[in-house]
């Protein structure tokens, strides 16, 4: 699905109900406006884990956006289980190119500025900026969105918020500094998710991603790989995670790069014989930089 609209029952349409960690303004958001369309309606939610549990309930939402890897940061590990624990499965995947803008309210400039809002991993993100300025306090907040929205609330002349683009439009905030995060090349992958009786078959899907867990024994997890290897499958990412309850025991998240869902079968039923488990998160259209 690629729209920000579903029909109902009685032919007419509405903007897709969307569950999203952080606010109106968010990179999330961003993201869903990207994947959805510029009409989906979202909901903030505090948690990730929020996220999901709201996402999987129909009468609630039509689904989620959820964060799954940064280009710097790395994995968000936990989304992981909780996608393992949920009925979703993944429809689509935004890249999302995070730019980091310091946001002011009308009038102001650089030197009415006495501190600076932001969630802790954007000043990080800012940091060879921020310290251009060292009389600038900083203060950590819980969303870079949330920041925007205060100081456009409280109208205040002194206090700046570091956030997105898209923060700026909906809170009426001027950029006065555009692009000051240090790393520019900096991306998020944002997972698009649906629930599995609802969601419909992606066409021309090329990639898949799964979880399996092997019998642990030697060079059980080599001869995985090896099947995948020997059916023509790049995989774009291999990622270990304990297993709940075990003595250091671990399962595997893979992203496979298919030809199409017939290959993708083919991949799917010999690597089954080797694993002790296998679960399927989603087949769906590769996602780009760009």
């Amino acid at each position: 699905m690629n729209a920000s609209k579903k029909e109902t029952k009685g032919g007419s349409s509405k903007n897709l109900r969307i569950a999203i960690q952080g606010y109106e303004g968010s990179f999330h958001q961003e993201a869903a406006r990207k994947f959805f369309g510029k009409n989906v309606e979202v909901i903030p939610c505090d948690t990730f884990r929020e996220v999901i549990k709201i996402a999987s309930d129909k009468t609630q939402s039509d689904g989620a956006v959820m964060a799954i890897e940064n280009s710097i940061a790395g994995s968000i590990l936990p989304n992981y289980n909780l996608l393992k624990k949920s009925n979703l499965t993944i429809v689509g995947e935004k890249y999302l190119h995070i730019r980091q803008h310091l946001l002011v309210n009308h009038g102001m400039q650089l030197q009415d500025i006495k501190e600076v809002h932001s969630h802790p991993m954007a000043l990080l993100q800012c940091i060879d900026f921020l310290e251009q300025h060292h009389t600038w306090k900083l203060v950590e907040t819980e969303d870079t969105a949330l920041s925007a929205k205060y100081i456009n609330r409280h109208k205040s002349k002194h206090t700046a918020a570091i956030a997105s683009k898209l923060a700026a439009e909906l809170y009426d905030l001027d950029i006065l500094a555009p692009d000051i995060h240090t790393l520019k090349n900096n991306y998020t992958r944002f997972l698009m998710l649906q629930r599995k009786e609802e969601a419909v078959a992606v066409e021309n899907a090329d990639k898949a991603s799964v979880y399996f867990e092997t019998d642990h024994s030697k060079g059980s997890l080599a001869k995985v790989l090896t099947v995948i290897a020997e059916k023509g499958v790049n995989l774009s990412k291999l990622q270990s995670m304990p297993i709940p309850g075990s003595d250091f025991l671990y399962g595997f998240y893979a992203d496979m790069e298919i030809k199409d869902m017939d290959h993708f079968n083919e991949v799917f039923e010999a690597t089954d014989k080797l694993t002790a488990h296998l679960k399927v998160f989603g087949a769906f259209k590769k996602g780009n930089l760009k």
